[in-house]
Formats: structure tokens, sequence, C-alpha cells
């Protein structure tokens, strides 16, 4: 099972991010292109070969972050979609921000090639 395979957990608030340690580890489960930004968040840049396609991403990430009530933040632009994500009522990561990390790539699946 992988960590696309996971429910996120919605956050109530009142606990605490993760460790770096684990972020870290959870982190090399993640595909390729993920990294922590400057304000510790998840975040990774996605391209396509033009907007109609990055639209299309947007569209399914989306549609999954409504049905696992997480939502990334998504910046669309021509050929590209960068996603970043974290859970604000903590401003920090929990296990669910990798776990949507993880759907986004499983989201990007299709593109490839």
């Amino acid at each position: 099972m992988g960590l696309a395979d996971n429910k996120c957990v919605p956050c109530k608030g009142g606990v605490p991010p993760l460790e770096a340690s684990r972020a870290q580890e959870l982190l090399k489960q993640l595909e390729r292109g993920w990294q922590l930004n400057k304000d510790g968040h998840l975040e990774r840049l996605y391209t396509f070969k033009d907007f109609a396609q990055a639209l299309d991403f947007v569209n399914k990430v989306g549609a999954v972050a409504e049905t696992e009530g997480h939502h990334p933040d998504l910046y669309l632009a021509w050929g590209k979609c960068k996603v970043e994500i974290w859970t604000h009522k903590i401003n920090g990561l929990t296990e669910s921000d990798f776990y949507m990390a993880a759907k986004a790539d499983r989201a990007f699946e299709t593109f490839r090639g």
C-alpha cells in the first residue's frame, strides 16, 4: 500500500506538525520533484504540453481534494501547475499532506508520455 492509498484525515487543529525527520522520511516516499519550500510546505511543479492539459490536471486534483476534504493550493499557468500542500489549521505538515501529494502524482500519471 502506497501513500496515495491512504485516506486524508481532516485536521481539527491542536496537534503539532510533523517532526522534520518524519517529514523527510515521507518525502522520500513521494515521486521525484517534491520538495519542502522555504515555508516548510510540500511543493511540486508539474509540466504539460499546453494550457488545456494543465487545466485538466488542476480539475482532476481539485476533484480528489474535494473527495478527501484536503485542499492544496494550485497555481495554474500555460503548460504548468504548481501544487503546494500544508495543513492550514496547524500551519505545518501532517501525514495527510503527503497522502494528498501522492494522490496528485497519481492524477498526473495519465499525462505522462
